[in-house]
């Protein structure tokens, strides 16, 4: 098929469309900067913010993958809505017959935060102009470069105690980049899965406090936690940007989205897309071994 990647320069995006070129597609690589780009596929200029410029990357492609979120801007939620309708309307004018969207777990009966609810939105944007939309909604992705893994790594690292809010003891399921990819590249061969949504992950569910001890383990460190039941989200957003990269918006937002337990409550998608997903320590040594690679390629070693 020739597919679309929207979001082709990001954590995701990057190793999707190697994947899909591997799979046999020909892809095509949306990017606000072209010129720039040095990932796989054609690269074609594209801005979901400039609806205008949608109709001339979707042009001729079969499939679009949708991996765009603004989680770092105050608006992110307008901005995302008006982002999602625009993309949708878009594909339906060019004739996609399918749109492929990485959301995020958490059941629409919850009371989601801001970040979970506006991924579950987007879902349905997507699709109101008539194209299907293949949902799948992972929780944590665990690879090099992604925020939450990143997060995650940079606490453990950063910091021998800490004192941590109740979040710490939030259920989640996490899940390697590299399954998530699969799953991704997969649905495109199961026509059943157009239209529908699925939640993906690894085949455990861990506390946060968990994950983060396991790392810690693998890493060969000690790490103190001391609970602080009463740390607002406010508060702890300031702390993580003091001992993280991670800015204060954007750590707000996924400190909010960390009081929802975010697990798999359907498996359906393992009888349609059928592999085992690694476990979490393995996908954390894959994690570690990508992110060493990439620190020897910016040397030149």
């Amino acid at each position: 098929m020739k597919v679309l990647v929207a979001g082709a320069s990001g954590f995701v995006g990057a190793r999707l469309s190697p994947a899909l070129e591997a799979a046999g597609h020909s892809v095509r690589a949306m990017t606000r900067r072209p010129a720039g780009y040095r990932g796989v596929g054609e690269a074609v200029a594209g801005d979901v913010g400039d609806p205008a410029s949608l109709r001339t990357a979707l042009a001729g492609c079969e499939v679009a993958f949708y991996l765009v979120h603004s989680l770092g801007d105050a608006d992110f939620e307008q901005r995302d809505a008006d982002g999602a309708a625009a993309f949708g309307r878009a594909a339906a004018d060019e004739g996609v017959a399918r749109i492929v969207y990485l959301g995020g777990l958490g059941s629409g009966e919850d009371d989601l935060s801001a970040h979970l609810r506006s991924r579950h939105e987007v879902e349905e944007l997507l699709g109101e102009a008539g194209v299907p939309v293949t949902t799948l909604r992972a929780g944590i992705i665990v690879g090099h470069g992604g925020i939450s893994w990143e997060m995650t790594r940079q606490l453990v690292e950063h910091l021998p105690a800490m004192i941590c809010p109740r979040w710490v003891r939030t259920r989640t399921q996490p899940i390697a980049v590299a399954d998530v990819v699969r799953y991704l590249v997969g649905v495109l061969d199961v026509p059943a899965t157009a239209g529908r949504a699925f939640d993906i992950g690894g085949p455990e569910v861990l506390e946060y406090l968990t994950m983060m001890r396991r790392v810690a383990a693998i890493e060969g460190r000690k790490m103190l936690v001391l609970p602080v039941p009463l740390l607002t989200p406010s508060l702890s957003s300031r702390w993580l940007s003091l001992v993280t990269d991670v800015d204060v918006a954007t750590g707000r937002s996924l400190i909010d989205s960390m009081s929802n337990e975010v697990v798999v409550r359907d498996d359906s998608i393992r009888e349609l897309v059928p592999f085992s997903p690694m476990d979490y320590d393995d996908a954390v040594l894959v994690a570690l071994g990508e992110r060493a690679r990439a620190a020897r390629a910016a040397v030149g070693g």
